[in-house]
């Protein structure tokens, strides 16, 4: 990473204790509040400019996850000219009725954008819909991951994941500060 002061910065701004229930069902006593920095500009315009550097070459579309990989892909695009598509959860039930919106994702290669990685639970299911749509899923970057080890989903073994940081970076950042 070429800002070393981003995992600081993130995790001053960031970083809440108690207990917390994460997505894949653990229990953390420290949580990563991934709003808190993208809705920060000027965070959100670095954590966006180191996620852009772990861009494979061949990315055609950054597609980000709902919520929190909305904004990220979308400084991503801004910063880069890349186009975005945005992923929901599942298909909306009215108006164009459709699982990924934004940018035609058919036949390109795209790259998922997520926040915050644990075990992987949200990114599994967003590749099934993108691949429905006759994208080409090259590889997830996120800005943070917490999981354990390297960053990989076991789910999606042929599918490399790249973190701008990990919670082992923000933490040591703190420890250092200390």
């Amino acid at each position: 990473m070429t800002d070393s002061s981003l995992p600081a910065a993130i995790g001053a701004v960031a970083t809440l204790h108690g207990e917390f229930r994460l997505r894949s069902g653990q229990v953390a006593t420290e949580y990563f509040d991934k709003y808190r920095f993208e809705a920060n500009p000027a965070l959100l315009r670095r954590v966006a400019s180191a996620m852009l550097a772990l861009l494979p070459e061949g990315t055609e579309v950054l597609a980000g996850l709902e919520l929190g990989g909305v904004p990220i892909a979308t400084a991503m695009s801004l910063d880069s000219g890349l186009p975005a598509a945005f992923i929901r959860k599942e298909a909306k039930d009215y108006g164009t009725c459709q699982a990924v919106e934004g940018s035609d994702v058919g036949g390109r290669r795209i790259v998922l954008v997520e926040d915050v990685i644990t075990t992987g639970g949200a990114v599994v299911d967003a590749v099934g819909l993108v691949e429905a749509a006759g994208a080409e899923v090259i590889a997830i970057v996120c800005a943070i991951w917490r999981g354990e080890g390297a960053a990989r989903i076991a789910a999606l073994p042929h599918i490399p994941v790249f973190a701008a940081m990990t919670k082992a970076d923000i933490i040591g950042s703190r420890s250092a500060a200390a």
